[in-house]
């Protein structure tokens, strides 16, 4: 009797011993691809719009006021056709008045300046028309579009199906950047307030 109930104890041990040692492993697989060209982003201007003073008097007291359009003109050079995609990371995120913009920066610590937005117009793929297309899903999926809000990558296709990217070499496209100031009311205006916008926009390899 004491055997059996040895053996049965020793038994159930085994088993819990085993059950244990099945959960404190897990596997760790690194995966990618290394891609034979780079590709460069550049914008003319080197990058940068400076919209000047703006009079805080000039500014709408309960809405939002537009006070700059701009156009840079943008292109992505590969060293051979590749498929890419654009990801645009906003530096001063949290600090947009609303999810469609990126942010200016905030006036003491706590209100929100306003937001730019950006879009891509008029592409070119290795200078043949083409149509800038948007994935919400790191570029899984993809639909016609130009509005490039945050979390979009943005790339581009032949007009006859949007729903794949094309390899480019030499991808041309017109960056449109509206920028806007918040209502005056919710800002404090008392003294010099620096717009302060920046992103980076770097290529993504698909």
């Amino acid at each position: 009797m004491n055997k059996t109930l040895g053996f049965a104890a020793c038994a159930l041990l085994l088993a819990t011993s085993h059950a244990s040692f099945a959960a404190s492993t897990v596997d760790l697989t690194v995966k990618g691809l290394i891609v034979p060209s780079a590709c460069v982003p550049a914008l003319d201007g080197g990058g940068t719009i400076d919209i000047g003073k703006i009079s805080a008097k000039d500014l709408n007291q309960d809405t939002s006021t537009q006070v700059a359009s701009n156009t840079l003109q943008m292109t992505v050079t590969c060293e051979g056709k590749t498929l890419i995609a654009l990801n645009a990371i906003d530096n001063r995120a949290g600090s947009a008045i609303d999810t469609d913009g990126y942010g200016l920066g905030l006036i003491n610590s706590n209100q929100k300046l306003g937001k730019y937005t950006l879009g891509l117009l008029n592409p070119q793929a290795d200078s043949v028309a083409a149509q800038t297309i948007a994935s919400t899903d790191g570029g899984l999926t993809w639909g016609q579009g130009s509005d490039w809000t945050p979390g979009l990558y943005m790339s581009v296709a032949a007009p006859s199906d949007l729903s794949v990217p094309i390899p480019v070499q030499i991808w041309n496209v017109e960056l449109v950047v509206n920028t806007i100031i918040a209502a005056a009311s919710t800002l404090d205006l008392t003294n010099e307030v620096q717009i302060d916008g920046l992103s980076t926009l770097e290529v993504k390899y698909l």
